[in-house]
């Protein structure tokens, strides 16, 4: 799967979890790192769980793909997935703010998804 492909699946399962302010950098002509960053927010430790393993869970079943590194704690309220070419930071609401990526990355264009989520769809017709 390339990695643009994968960075949008990720945004998708977080969204399934209700992951709050999701965006996606792509930062390939600023990282020789990775080509993607996805950033998600959760409102409480049982809510990044949830996206955490959401993540894991389905690109493992689904696609054979398990992140090359774990990192951070539900206590820390920042973990860290590692797919190589896609890096998922799913965060609480108060560290996302106190880190503010997208503006350490504010150069990384962003990467709008080609459908809107239908839940989100539903929400906007009423």
């Amino acid at each position: 799967m390339d990695s643009k492909k994968l960075a949008l699946l990720c945004r998708e399962l977080a969204d399934n979890k209700k992951a709050e302010n999701i965006a996606v950098l792509d930062v390939r002509e600023l990282s020789s790192v990775t080509d993607y960053f996805v950033i998600v927010s959760g409102s409480s430790e049982p809510h990044l769980r949830a996206i955490v393993d959401e993540i894991v869970d389905k690109l493992t079943e689904d696609y054979g793909l398990r992140p090359r590194a774990k990192d951070g704690t539900l206590q820390t309220a920042w973990i860290v997935l590692d797919y190589f070419d896609v890096i998922i930071h799913v965060m609480r609401t108060d560290v996302r703010d106190r880190y503010d990526l997208e503006t350490l990355w504010g150069d990384a264009p962003r990467v709008k998804p080609k459908r809107q989520p239908a839940a989100r769809k539903a929400s906007a017709k009423n």
